[in-house]
């Protein structure tokens, strides 16, 4: 009894853990989301899925999680045997996403340009440049927003902004180009910053990828370690049951 005692509490501290990583997810997902969002907006479609991803993730994390917390206070063979088999895809799965995720991160940081020959991908350099030079004012919104929260300027640095078809002051940035924000401060032109938004939203991607990247593959680990106190919980279920037939 004791034994058994001791498997259900650990299997419960997983389930507890296990529901927490999951909220976790969940939260990156929807606390990033308007960036992501934005982004789509000047950079392509593709990315604001990368925010619905972690979101569908997390919640599948939170409910798989509360199925084998149910197991577990009720001593529910079937539910902690269902439990498993959903661990067991959802480890398959972040072992799988991790790794494309680390492939795609890399490819990214040592050579961006690699991703435009990958077929079906968007070439978000090309995207950033178009946007920027017609600066229509459907997307002024969502470009003034991104240079704000990224801090850069331009597409490739401040001086896109001289070419630009849509921006009227050729001899200015727009005001969410300043280090120090201010009425009229894209006037002062040597006091924007001189990152582009390119190479800022490729360092922005590139940490959060980085980041789901380790996660996955820590989560798929604890997570085996998961399935061995949960098939061991279900084994001590099953033989507390035949004891008590008989």
């Amino acid at each position: 009894m004791c034994t058994f005692c001791s498997f259900k509490c650990g299997f419960i501290f997983f389930n507890m853990v296990f529901m927490a990583s999951g909220v976790a997810l969940l939260t990156i997902g929807v606390l990033n989301n308007p960036t992501f969002q934005e982004l789509g907006e000047i950079a392509g479609k593709t990315l604001p899925k990368i925010a619905i991803v972690l979101i569908a993730v997390g919640s599948i994390i939170t409910v798989v999680s509360i199925l084998g917390c149910l197991g577990a206070f009720f001593d529910n063979y079937k539910l902690v045997v269902s439990f498993l088999c959903c661990l067991v895809i959802i480890i398959l799965m972040e072992i799988i996403t991790g790794a494309i995720v680390y492939t795609f991160y890399s490819k990214m940081i040592l050579n961006p340009s690699a991703l435009a020959n990958i077929k079906g991908s968007v070439n978000y350099m090309d995207k950033m440049k178009m946007v920027i030079s017609e600066y229509s004012p459907e997307k002024r919104a969502a470009i003034d927003r991104i240079q704000e929260k990224l801090k850069c300027c331009g597409a490739d640095g401040p001086d896109d902004w001289a070419t630009s078809v849509g921006w009227e002051d050729h001899e200015a940035t727009p005001d969410s180009c300043c280090v120090e924000k201010g009425a009229g401060c894209g006037k002062e032109k040597d006091k924007a910053n001189k990152k582009g938004c390119i190479k800022a939203i490729y360092l922005f991607l590139g940490k959060r990828l980085m980041a789901v990247g380790v996660i996955c593959i820590f989560l798929a680990i604890a997570e085996c370690f998961g399935v061995f106190i949960g098939a061991l919980f279900s084994c001590k279920i099953k033989q507390k049951d035949y004891d008590n037939m008989s």
